[in-house]
């Protein structure tokens, strides 16, 4: 059966997910790989293009991108290979304002796809989208996102699992920062 956009946003926004949204279980992390590892292969191959078309699909195809590969894939370089993609439909979507059809718990999730970016420029404006929707305790977040973004260029918690050598200063900084 194919997963449609409510499956999704069902799910993401159900009681349980919203208590599980930014903890690590690894019993989450397989329920989403055994209920949506196929439906983020589909989009990964461009199968769900229709998605990107709705407010409330478009929301659905960015936590298919930008957070189920977080938690099916944790601890792996897989789990930012689509980042890319996510990005890219929640920019199209606030081009469109779907954002603002939403609810604030919803549309956050349009602006994680730019928290988790390691361009500054994505950075700046995720904290301006934040100040906007005023929710400061994500709007926490998203400052500390940009500072690390401004002070390395990229997360250096993520250096690990991408293969990438990490510097004096980053060896530094996760002494203190193990990541999010």
């Amino acid at each position: 059966m194919a997963i449609e956009p409510q499956d999704v946003l069902k799910f993401w926004f159900s009681a349980k997910m919203r208590e599980n949204w930014f903890t690590k279980s690894d019993a989450i992390d397989e329920e989403i790989r055994e209920k949506f590892a196929a439906a983020y292969e589909d989009a990964r191959a461009g199968k769900l293009e229709s998605w990107k078309q709705q407010p409330e699909s478009a929301l659905a195809l960015t936590i298919l991108f930008d957070q189920f590969p977080r938690n099916m894939f944790r601890g792996s370089s897989r789990s930012f290979e689509s980042d890319g993609l996510a990005l890219d439909v929640a920019m199209q979507a606030l081009d469109h304002d779907f954002d603002r059809q939403l609810s604030a718990d919803e549309r956050q999730f349009f602006y994680l796809p730019f928290m988790h970016s390691e361009n500054l420029d994505n950075q700046r404006r995720c904290v301006d989208l934040y100040e906007k929707l005023g929710d400061q305790y994500s709007l926490g977040f998203a400052r500390e996102h940009h500072n690390i973004i401004e002070q390395f260029g990229r997360f250096p918690h993520r250096n690990k699992v991408l293969g990438r050598s990490t510097t004096e200063d980053e060896a530094d900084f996760l002494k203190k920062h193990t990541g999010f």
